[in-house]
């Protein structure tokens, strides 16, 4: 169940002149979507990544507050993943006193895992009948991809900007034909995948809230 929560436009929307200047809430510059198309996604995408499942389809629910307002600010979107594997993506850019608050939980038979992205260093794994155990970044225990990913001794935060470099530097050696990690970097499928997934919940919101099928 990931989610990603923001409140920059919180302080806009409500000013009826400032929400009809906004490039992000103008149709014509931002697409079909504000908040699923900007940031919704993005929680789209680490519930494929980080699970290995794909999203087979969605039911979703806009909010846009005012009537003159076109695009959406706050969105609910409910995946099927499997039969009995289903979830929620809650998007929001009108979450007041929200920064960046990209997170994910996930929970299986055997365990779950949380991770926060403003609590980066920290990944919880919880179970029924265990005590919680933290994963951190730069210890031994880690994938090979984790470790070649830190570039900090434990205990010192990496940066936004240095996983980002970790993206370049997977894609750089794929391009040179050099051996890589699976998942280092996205492919053009996974951002077919994300445009289809905002396209589909524009399609289930218009529709009065029905689900609707990603391409396979």
């Amino acid at each position: 169940m990931p989610r990603y929560y923001q409140g920059w436009i919180n302080e806009i929307i409500h000013d009826k002149e400032k929400r009809n200047s906004v490039w992000r809430l103008d149709p014509k510059k931002a697409g079909i979507s504000s908040c699923m198309g900007d940031i919704g996604v993005h929680a789209f995408n680490m519930v494929e990544y980080t699970t290995g499942l794909k999203v087979k389809s969605v039911l979703c629910d806009f909010n846009y507050l005012y009537d003159d307002n076109q695009m959406d600010v706050d969105g609910t979107v409910l995946i099927r993943m499997g039969d009995h594997v289903k979830g929620v993506i809650r998007g929001s850019q009108v979450a007041t006193g929200e920064e960046n608050g990209l997170a994910i939980r996930i929970y299986g038979e055997k365990g779950a895992f949380v991770w926060e992205q403003e609590k980066p260093n920290f990944l919880y794994k919880m179970s029924d009948t265990e005590p919680v155990q933290i994963y951190k970044p730069g210890h031994a225990y880690n994938t090979e991809l984790s470790l070649d990913g830190t570039k900090l001794p434990a205990g010192h935060p990496e940066g936004i900007f240095d996983s980002m470099a970790n993206i370049y530097l997977g894609a750089a050696r794929a391009i040179r034909g050099e051996k890589y990690n699976d998942g280092e970097f996205p492919t053009i499928i996974d951002g077919v995948r994300g445009m289809d997934f905002i396209v589909s919940t524009v399609e289930s919101n218009k529709n009065g809230n029905t689900w609707v099928n990603l391409e396979d």
